[in-house]
């Protein structure tokens, strides 16, 4: 998501800047984990997509092939839809697999891709270097990955730990979620707030069904196949009669989701698109297997894990590139833990509990999928991770006598661990299950 971002955006720059009449041919340099994992992940298609003019938020999963197809079969590619130019794939998307950080690059993090632009006489008319930070989030080289901060926004609440969120919410009487409410409908009206969590839940639902009713073999290589309509049936044979039925489901709607990614479909970042499946498997085991749950108990999940979600990125890092796996399926496992404690009606205290237990049992975990794909491990560790997080929620709810880490302490220490973890571990595919189970 974050190159297809970053890919529009330089067609777009070019246009403001006069000169995309003017191109004749684009140019596009992978570096880093964008290099090494970038086939795997569907890189150079987002990359093709955007330039294109493409938006993940509004494509249409279906015609996606079809546009491909037809870029690569001419050698030609029309930029933001509008002014056609040479494309040859081969020697236009170079992966530099040897190189971390484009050449000259300010900004120093592991995600890096450069645009340029040339005119018919191979003039160069306009660079762009940009990094995918985690999220589909991009900045450009040299821009401050944080660019507002709250008190730039005039939010009524702004805070930046959890301590601070905390003292905040208990001065004012608000849950966390309200005071992420009130932030919200600082920038937008209350109604368009809850109508926004409303649709990210939508988007989210129709994807565990589009996963649980979809069957075949992931693309890729690996002939991984799909299991979550598998699991499904076979749960629905089984019944209720297994007290621990509910976590099943968990692991398959967790399932359902990360094979719609593996495969190219349409799901939400929660935080990432390699963690999508956590945080909307919690929600939809709220809302099958809770007694009363209801749309505000969603509401809260949602505007709750916002917060915590909020405090990673802004004080450690959501990309794997960056930090492992533990920034992705780590951080969603103690968003939604945070998020579920919210929608039971826990205290401010029981969702600071529940989001740092469920970042504390992710520590150090690595990113390391297998051919780059984003099949294996990466499929079942959010299954696993949205297990954790259910525990960690229970845990958390039924503890009466405070904790001794917190949230802040863990977000810290994950930071400060994916910084001293080797690059080989951090979404390479150099290293780990990616290195040995081929070699096995």
């Amino acid at each position: 998501m974050g190159p297809m971002w970053a890919a529009r955006r330089f067609a777009v720059e070019l246009e403001a800047a006069g000169v995309l009449a003017r191109v004749a041919e684009v140019r596009v340099e992978l570096y880093g984990s964008l290099a090494l994992t970038g086939l795997g992940h569907g890189t150079d298609r987002a990359v093709l997509l955007g330039l294109s003019g493409e938006e993940a938020a509004t494509i249409d999963p279906a015609s996606i092939e079809a546009k491909l197809v037809e870029i690569r079969s001419s050698g030609r590619l029309s930029l933001l839809g509008t002014h056609e130019v040479l494309f040859r794939e081969a020697k236009d998307l170079v992966f530099h697999r040897d190189q971390m950080i484009p050449p000259g690059a300010v900004t120093q993090h592991p995600n890096g891709v450069r645009f340029t632009a040339l005119d018919a006489e191979g003039n160069v008319l306009m660079t762009g270097t940009y990094f995918s930070i985690g999220g589909g989030f991009i900045v450009a080289d040299g821009e401050d990955a944080l660019p507002k901060t709250a008190s730039d926004m005039s939010l009524p609440y702004p805070f930046a730990s959890a301590a601070e969120l905390l003292a905040m919410a208990a001065e004012k009487g608000l849950a966390i979620w309200e005071l992420m409410l009130e932030n919200e409908s600082a920038l937008r009206s209350r109604e368009e707030v809850r109508n926004g969590v409303l649709h990210i839940w939508s988007v989210m639902q129709r994807c565990i069904e589009r996963g649980m009713t979809t069957e075949g073999i992931l693309p890729g290589g690996l002939s991984v196949r799909r299991r979550a309509l598998r699991l499904a049936a076979r749960l629905r044979e089984k019944g209720s009669s297994d007290p621990l039925a509910p976590l099943d489901w968990v692991t398959v709607f967790a399932m359902a989701v990360n094979e719609e990614n593996a495969a190219g479909g349409r799901v939400v970042t929660a935080p990432t698109n390699g963690a999508a499946g956590v945080i909307p498997a919690v929600a939809r085991y709220y809302r099958d297997f809770i007694p009363g749950a209801d749309e505000e108990g969603i509401l809260r999940y949602f505007l709750t894990s916002a917060a915590v979600g909020v405090l990673y990125k802004e004080n450690a890092s959501i990309s794997g590139a960056e930090v492992g796996c533990q920034g992705e399926v780590g951080v969603a496992c103690s968003m939604a833990a945070g998020g579920l404690a919210a929608a039971l009606g826990g205290t401010n205290d029981e969702v600071e509990h529940a989001a740092e237990i469920g970042m504390e049992h992710n520590l150090g975990m690595t990113c390391d999928p297998i051919g780059g794909l984003v099949q294996i491990p990466c499929i079942e560790r959010n299954a696993m991770g949205a297990v954790k997080a259910v525990q960690a929620c229970r845990l958390a709810m039924n503890e009466t006598e405070g904790h001794k880490v917190s949230l802040d302490q863990v977000i810290r220490t994950m930071y400060l661990t994916g910084l001293d973890m080797q690059s080989r571990y951090k979404e390479t595919s150099l290293a780990g299950l990616a290195l040995n189970v081929i070699e096995c």
